[in-house]
């Protein structure tokens, strides 16, 4: 829920996100298909709230959550509802912008969600006062680092490795993304990629999926156990 970036090459769409959490956390129930609001969903289970950072729906609608908005908040002692349960709620519905249009987020932690619907790209934001949707270029490529873990120049500074990493590969592909995602600034465990900061955050796993024609494929590396998870949608 922490780095997502979003690519598409030669008319396919790669979204591939990086999970950061606390390792004290219960681990993620890996993705399975559920049926909520009577729609086929994919996605991987936080067994603490029951959410979700990353999910897919058989339509090929794909949600990535991001902790915080723009810059990093102030924390409250609690929050109405899980930001996880925000995402089932918006992927569940006939269509994520319309419900996204309406739902009530007052209550509600800030978060950034990237969103992939009918061919279109969104980043919809909440910072506990207003939400905020941008509609993005989805031919070309982005990346997105969570507000509450790293700072801007450290934000910026990985946008950079990811500008550098295409140039560098012209010819993108699902694998090579995998790559950038686990091994870029390995050296770096505070702010790289994949991070261990003093054994108690986390890089947890990598979640991908790759949208081409009418075919998605879901991949999940849990870096704990290197166990690794795939499922396809026709």
């Amino acid at each position: 829920m922490c780095t997502v970036s979003f690519i598409y090459t030669n008319g396919t769409a790669i979204v591939t996100s990086n999970r950061d959490e606390k390792v004290l956390r219960p681990s993620a129930i890996p993705p399975q298909e559920y049926i909520i609001n009577n729609k086929k969903i994919v996605f991987p289970k936080d067994p603490h709230a029951g959410g979700t950072w990353y999910a897919v729906a058989h339509d090929g609608t794909i949600i990535v959550l991001l902790n915080g908005a723009e810059e990093k908040h102030q924390l409250k002692e609690s929050y109405r509802k899980s930001r996880g349960l925000i995402v089932l709620d918006v992927i569940s519905s006939d269509s994520a912008i319309e419900e996204w249009k309406k739902i009530d987020l007052h209550g509600i932690e800030p978060f950034t969600l990237v969103v992939f619907q009918s061919g279109e790209l969104f980043q919809l934001r909440w910072n506990e006062i207003e939400k905020q949707t941008v509609l993005l270029d989805p031919k070309e490529n982005h990346i997105w680092s969570s507000s509450t873990l790293y700072s801007k120049d450290i934000r910026d500074q990985r946008k950079l490795w990811f500008n550098n990493f295409i140039e560098v590969n012209q010819e993108l592909d699902s694998q090579k993304m995998v790559y950038f995602h686990t091994n870029t600034n390995a050296e770096n465990t505070e702010n790289g990629l994949v991070i261990n900061r003093n054994d108690l955050l986390k890089t947890l796993s990598v979640k991908q999926t790759v949208v081409e024609n009418n075919n998605i494929k879901i991949s999940y590396l849990d870096l704990q156990t290197q166990k690794q998870t795939v499922l396809v949608i026709k």
